[in-house]
């Protein structure tokens, strides 16, 4: 039984203008990504602790909803439909992509905009598009691999699928748990009982510690980005291969900016961690 082939699945065994699209579409990707690199490493992303109230975005909607619509709409509903309608393939590791791409999506596209408590109540819609359209441009081609792909039958034999979904989920657990620990600093707001060592007037923000926040200042980004590392190696795909370089120019460039924001605000920021990645970025 052989278990590692160069490319284990078949992919559009009867059309060549779909694997000419589908391949276009990837390489539209590529570029898009080189292109938020580097405006990103210019300029960090106008949200967070980095929004410009000066800046003209368009009409303020709802945060939560602006939230849902950007990672949502493409993430949930659009992959859906992609997969059902578009896709071909039934298979294990079809569904089993599936089901981990939802994993995250429902959480971040639903769960998360929903109980997070978020420092603006309105974000411009500007901002909400400018989420929302990179993400219906790389959602769409994951899951046009993802329902489409015909996977060798052995596959979740494979050594790529299996360390493929550890990374995924490992990342995951990671994500999570950093998202949950912010959270959680916001709840305890202005209670310098917990964070004793504290400077006032940083707008509400605290230094995080435990965990890999011992590490790195940014281990929700490092957590996503290993999950789409592990991604790429499980589905063995050029579209997980563009879209994790898109998720390094979007995390690579915010890590540092995030980075250097909180040593600028507190003095007692450890010295040691690192932006993204632990010991190395």
């Amino acid at each position: 039984m052989v278990l590692f082939e160069a490319i284990p699945y078949q992919l559009y065994p009867s059309s060549d203008t779909r694997l000419i699209v589908h391949l276009s579409l990837c390489g539209l990707g590529l570029l898009l990504a080189v292109i938020t690199f580097i405006v990103q490493l210019i300029s960090p992303a106008p949200y967070g602790k980095h929004e410009n109230q000066e800046a003209k975005w368009g009409p303020p909607i709802p945060q939560r909803l602006g939230h849902i619509l950007s990672d949502a709409l493409p993430g949930v509903l659009l992959f859906i439909l992609v997969f059902v309608f578009y896709g071909d393939q039934r298979g294990f590791a079809n569904f089993t992509f599936l089901g981990l791409f939802l994993l995250h999506y429902v959480q971040r596209g639903i769960i998360h905009p929903l109980i997070m408590r978020y420092r603006n109540a309105t974000v411009p819609i500007g901002i909400t598009l400018g989420g929302l359209g990179p993400n219906c441009l790389y959602h769409f081609i994951i899951a046009d691999h993802v329902g489409s792909a015909s996977y060798h039958g052995n596959y979740y034999y494979d050594p790529r699928f299996l360390l493929g979904v550890v990374l995924y989920l490992v990342g995951y657990v990671i994500n999570r748990w950093a998202d949950w620990k912010l959270r959680s600093l916001r709840n305890v707001r202005g209670d310098h009982h917990h964070f004793p060592d504290q400077p006032e007037g940083t707008n509400g923000y605290y230094i995080p510690y435990g965990g890999l926040f011992e590490l790195v200042s940014c281990p929700n980004y490092f957590g996503e980005l290993l999950e789409w590392v592990g991604w790429t190696v499980a589905t063995w795909s050029l579209s997980g291969l563009v879209w994790t370089l898109f998720s390094a120019a979007t995390f690579v460039p915010r890590s540092r900016h995030n980075h250097a924001w909180y040593k600028q605000q507190f003095e007692l920021y450890p010295p040691n961690r690192k932006a993204l990645i632990p010991f190395l970025l």
